[in-house]
């Protein structure tokens, strides 16, 4: 049997983290890793389907192999793998389907497939009926400063929009010696940073209490693993992935401020400026609640950099809920926001909701909060152009023809600093020059 094998990755880092597990079992196999442009005998496509158009670029993606490869095995993995999964393997799209807390076994399932020449196609669980962690090993060889840990799978919220908890399943925690393990290998092999992340990490060790506070029962929480990560591991740097506003208290915060490593960067979403929107949207907190942890975070972190992902045109959302919801954002003053029109998801609660709003409204409200975005940015900023930043260095990149190493400051600014600068692989100190191209704010090194 040929041994060359390519993947493509759709969607989230939760995603990205799994196909970088996979690559390394089919490594650890003996298979040839080779980019998804080239031929392969084999193709697996990590799939998304947290919006109509991650379901219709999965299907793309799902078609390009048959072009470079007629005669190749194409497996489709993920969510959208998971939820529409028989349907892709009638219309021809996916020659087998293995869907989500089955891909630790992807190498057997593909080699028993070929071996069986597809008598089984479907290699799925009811997602909804697992409640263990899937761990996949990942590779601790180095590319990059930062990397991933997984920390946490699946979704309790059901927000009236979102597909995500049919097609990851009920919350499940990894062990937290599990996580501790990788981040060790992770700083032996070279890594300076790791992103915490998962589909819901506001809700780890939940699934282990017996209350819904895991403290209550002796269960380990989101800020124990943080703890443990800056403790055991050996890492300088440790950031968090998405996070609910519920999870940020005084006490959290506090411990927070102890832990040299970490990173003073809070993702926190929000979705709507607008309470009304916010309950139809099956969000648990209201505005002010938000505003709250906003101002407990800039309390014990005066420079922390605070984003947030906004859907505009939910439906039912009024002129007069949108003006509400370009308050408050302007209100907090976020360093950063992702702006997402709200895509109509079949199987959702919100798809079979009244009013829905026209694409050109949405359109027009995405470029208004788009533009207070690039404001806001602006003014974080400038916030931090009198204070030294600790930025660690990822990658060379061409900027208007000259050379720059580009990285992440401990509150997330990207920053662009002239590669013959420095010669250092750990983080340096650097001061923004007020300039700015894109996504990168240039900088040079600190000067005491």
């Amino acid at each position: 049997m040929s041994k060359r094998v390519a993947f493509c990755t759709l969607g989230c880092k939760v995603n990205q983290y799994e196909t970088d597990g996979m690559t390394a079992l089919f490594e650890n196999a003996g298979y040839e890793i080779r980019a998804f442009e080239e031929e392969a005998d084999i193709y697996i496509v990590n799939t998304c389907t947290v919006t109509n158009i991650a379901d219709h670029k999965s299907r793309q993606m799902l078609r390009r192999p048959r072009k470079l490869s007629p005669d190749a095995v194409v497996a489709a993995v993920g969510c959208y793998a998971q939820e529409a999964g028989e349907k892709l393997v009638r219309e021809g799209l996916a020659d087998l389907v293995v869907g989500n807390d089955v891909k630790s076994r992807i190498v057997e399932i593909v080699e028993e497939y070929i071996k069986s020449r597809g008598e089984e196609q479907m290699f799925s669980v009811d997602i909804g009926t697992v409640r263990t962690f899937e761990n996949i090993p990942v590779s601790p060889e180095r590319k990059m400063s930062r990397a991933y840990i997984k920390i946490q799978d699946g979704c309790n919220q059901f927000c009236s929009y979102c597909i995500i908890p049919y097609a990851r399943g009920r919350i499940r925690s990894r062990d937290k010696g599990s996580i501790v393990s990788e981040a060790r290998l992770l700083a032996e092999a070279g890594y300076k940073e790791v992103i915490l992340t998962g589909i819901h990490i506001s809700s780890y060790g939940l699934d282990r209490a017996s209350s819904e506070i895991p403290e209550s029962s002796g269960g380990d929480r989101l800020i124990d693993v943080i703890e443990a990560v800056s403790k055991y591991s050996g890492i300088s740097r440790i950031r968090l992935g998405s996070m609910e506003p519920r999870i940020i208290t005084e006490e959290m915060l506090q411990r927070l401020a102890k832990i040299p490593q970490f990173c003073p960067h809070f993702h926190l979403s929000l979705q709507s400026g607008s309470d009304s929107v916010l309950k139809r949207m099956n969000r648990h907190y209201t505005t002010e609640e938000y505003a709250e942890k906003c101002s407990l975070i800039r309390n014990h972190f005066p420079h922390a950099g605070i984003t947030t992902d906004v859907i505009t045109g939910f439906p039912g959302e009024t002129d007069k809920e949108f003006e509400e919801t370009r308050k408050f954002v302007q209100r907090i003053h976020f360093s950063d926001m992702h702006i997402f029109k709200y895509s109509r998801r079949e199987g959702t609660v919100a798809a079979r909701m009244q009013g829905q709003v026209r694409n050109s409204v949405s359109t027009e409200r995405s470029r208004i909060l788009i533009e207070l975005a690039q404001s806001m940015q602006q003014d974080f900023l400038r916030e931090n152009a009198e204070i030294p930043l600790e930025m660690l260095p990822e990658e060379k990149v061409l900027i208007n023809g000259e050379e720059y190493c580009t990285g992440y400051s401990r509150n997330y600014i990207k920053c662009a600093v002239p590669a013959d600068s420095f010669t250092a692989e750990g983080p340096i100190k650097v001061k923004l020059t007020g300039r700015s191209e894109g996504e990168n704010a240039f900088a040079v090194p600190w000067v005491e």
